[in-house]
């Protein structure tokens, strides 16, 4: 078992569950209850904060490009980009398809939960600013540009599902050693490693907070692998973290979406 947090729909407040992150299954109180049968909300209360090519691959794959412009050379400061507040969702909710749009990159990523003010923190102290880790899918339409901010393909509404849980920093013995997998419709299409960040964990926090405060309830995420595997409506899509649990979740034509409801 682990110590996570959880925020149920209509409450104001996370609550201290134990989860096993096997099974998927919550104990409150002596009884265990299975993820599905739980209506959650998004466990998390500030910005969510991602991270563009901090994957050895995603960067790979760009090949001679980072070397044209408007760049000119690969990045030398972590790419950031913000999923806003009508991005966020949860588990089991549904994830809306755009009209016109035939199929979604689902993006898995490890979510770093700030727990206190953090300011251009020391690396190896880093990791005591984190409460705890939580599971996102970073939800895009499929685009090419990595130059420009993409609004339009990563910032509608539901793209950004969040948890189940937040589980306890201390849970987790080594955050840059973390398989990543996605499911879609129960088959694997996607398996990586937080052993393949350019920037680990702990780097990333302090060359972020170098120019930024993060703040209490902030989400930094570590980054998305490359070749993001992509959906369409029907999908049911499992995003499985070692030591985190498992994020489900499915695609839905927009006309039908609504922020309510578990798989």
């Amino acid at each position: 078992m682990s110590r996570a947090r959880i925020k149920v729909l209509g409450a104001n407040e996370l609550v201290a569950v134990d989860v096993n992150i096997v099974t998927n299954t919550i104990t409150i109180k002596d009884s265990v209850l299975s993820a599905n049968d739980i209506q959650f909300d998004t466990p998390i209360t500030g910005t969510v904060f991602g991270t563009l090519l901090n994957y050895k691959g995603a960067l790979d794959r760009l090949g001679d490009t980072v070397n044209e412009k408007p760049y000119n050379s690969p990045p030398i400061a972590p790419v950031l980009y913000i999923k806003p507040a009508n991005t966020f969702n949860w588990y089991g909710a549904a994830i809306p398809m755009p009209a016109g749009i035939s199929r979604l990159e689902m993006g898995a990523a490890l979510g770093l939960v700030i727990g206190k003010q953090a300011v251009a923190v020391d690396e190896e102290n880093a990791l005591t600013y984190v409460a705890g880790y939580t599971i996102v899918n970073d939800v895009s339409v499929p685009h090419d540009s990595v130059y420009r901010p993409a609004v339009q393909h990563k910032a509608r509404d539901g793209f950004c599902p969040i948890g189940p849980w937040i589980i306890d920093r201390q849970e987790v013995d080594n955050p840059d050693d973390l398989t990543i997998r996605v499911f879609i419709n129960d088959k694997l299409q996607q398996e990586n490693s937080t052993s393949n960040l350019i920037r680990s964990v702990t780097r990333l926090l302090a060359d972020v907070t170098e120019f930024m405060t993060l703040s209490p309830g902030d989400v930094l995420l570590v980054g998305v692998p490359e070749d993001a595997p992509q959906a369409q409506i029907g999908d049911k899509i499992r995003v499985e973290i070692a030591g985190i649990g498992s994020l489900v979740n499915v695609i839905v034509d927009e006309k039908e979406f609504k922020w309510s409801g578990t798989i």
